[in-house]
């Protein structure tokens, strides 16, 4: 069948390309299972995401979402082009600052922060998204310990539906994340009671893997009527960010998903948000956080087909199962997967893709018509950028894999895989078993 592929992926004599460099050839290079990333894709999508923002307003941030995939050299390469990051954690947060993101491009953010997180963030002048009155009163406590000022945005629940995985919708009513539209008014009066704390922001997220664009609209209309609010309250807002969601098209057959644009997504959501800004005389920035859509595209997993079994349907067992990437057996999600030795040859049967983990529910492809595959073949799965690595684990005791970045052709690892010392050097012995 054939494949809309990304932009990054290629054909070339039969090879599955990424980013120029032969993935037949990198598999024999650094062994599987393998993750290749392009660079230069990613680079491209952020000028792109940016650029279409900027027809409307200068004042624009684009924010990776770190979650999406943390590689530190991923971070350098988007901290290069100027981009911040919202940051879910201290070790995020630690990435995005060592990658060269300065601390006023960062939005720390969730529902359960730590109080060493919330210490950090304000010793570091980090933006803070704040999720509860309770995180709240916790700030002001720090901040009057410490007598440093922070500052702070609140995120709203606009409380509207998304077509997406109910797993990965964030803005829906019974969301934990955020504050209702209608309770945060009284967020923003006790903060600006506060001595340190200096509300200047609101923040938004309604959902990931979007493929629609009139929800983003709809959440930027409801988040402007409280900016409009907030601001009669004396709250001077620097920015408002208004999340991630935009989705990619992990569908590329006969039933290719229509994901939405850069452009789209500006045309649906700047127009509201600049003329709020006019209605309302203020000026924030418009912040925006891609993360799948910055890099899902960018990256396959190589994984070796170990052998093929022809019982009530016929399998491919390959070496990488959901320890390195979770989405089909967590979500049911769909990724194309692609002979990468046989890229271009003519489907010869319907093949069902599965790992080597002690599960029944580690299939990475099911019933995919794929050419003849035999064992030593290699299986690529695509659209594996996001949510991939950052996702994987070490069950079964399997070392986690290693990574490769790629540049027009030029390929070295990024990421060593690792050992089963590695896996074992945080283990302590007690004292009753030692020798």
């Amino acid at each position: 069948m054939k494949l809309s592929l990304p932009s990054s992926l290629s054909i070339k004599d039969g090879h599955l390309f990424c980013g120029g460099a032969d993935c037949v050839r990198l598999a024999e290079e650094f062994g599987t299972p393998l993750y290749v990333t392009d660079e230069v894709h990613i680079v491209e999508n952020f000028r792109r995401y940016q650029a279409a923002l900027q027809q409307y307003t200068d004042k624009v941030q684009l924010l990776y979402a770190a979650k999406a995939n943390e590689n530190p050299v991923i971070m350098q390469t988007l901290a290069a082009e100027g981009a911040g990051a919202d940051v879910f954690s201290l070790g995020e947060m630690r990435a995005a600052l060592e990658a060269g993101m300065p601390a006023e491009k960062l939005l720390f953010n969730g529902s359960s922060k730590t109080e060493a997180d919330l210490r950090a963030a304000i010793e570091n002048g980090i933006r803070i998204s704040v999720d509860s009155v309770d995180e709240l009163r916790q700030i002001d406590a720090i901040s009057r310990e410490l007598k440093k000022q922070v500052k702070i945005g609140f995120r709203c629940n606009p409380e509207i539906d998304v077509p997406t995985h109910p797993k990965i919708a964030t803005g829906i009513k019974n969301s934990k994340f955020g504050i209702p539209a209608d309770m945060i008014l009284d967020a923003y009066r006790e903060a600006l009671a506060m001595e340190y704390v200096v509300p200047v922001g609101m923040h938004c997220h309604i959902g990931s893997q979007i493929l629609e664009v009139e929800p983003f609209g709809i959440a930027c209309g409801v988040i402007m009527q409280v900016a409009a609010e907030i601001t009669k309250l004396g709250v001077k807002l620097e920015f408002v960010d208004f999340g991630g969601g935009l989705g990619i098209p992990y569908h590329r057959g006969e039933n290719a998903d229509a994901a939405p644009t850069p452009e789209e997504y500006a045309a649906a959501v700047m127009p509201v948000f600049v003329e709020a800004c006019k209605e309302n005389g203020i000026s924030p920035a418009f912040w925006v956080e891609p993360g799948r859509w910055m890099v899902g595209e960018s990256t396959v997993l190589l994984t070796r087909v170990n052998s093929v079994k022809k019982v009530h349907k016929t399998f491919v067992n390959v070496d990488a199962g959901f320890n390195l990437l979770i989405r089909p057996a967590m979500y049911d999600s769909w990724h194309e997967v692609v002979v990468a030795n046989k890229a271009d040859a003519e489907d010869a049967g319907v093949y069902t893709v599965t790992g080597p983990i002690c599960e029944t529910g580690d299939i990475l492809a099911d019933d995919r018509k794929l050419p003849e595959v035999v064992a030593g073949d290699l299986i690529a799965v695509l659209d594996a950028g996001a949510y991939g690595y950052a996702m994987s684990s070490q069950y079964n005791s399997r070392p986690r894999c290693a990574e490769v970045l790629v540049n027009a052709g030029q390929a070295e690892l990024m990421r060593r895989a690792e050992t089963f010392e590695d896996m074992t050097r945080t283990v302590v012995i007690p004292s009753w078993h030692r020798k």
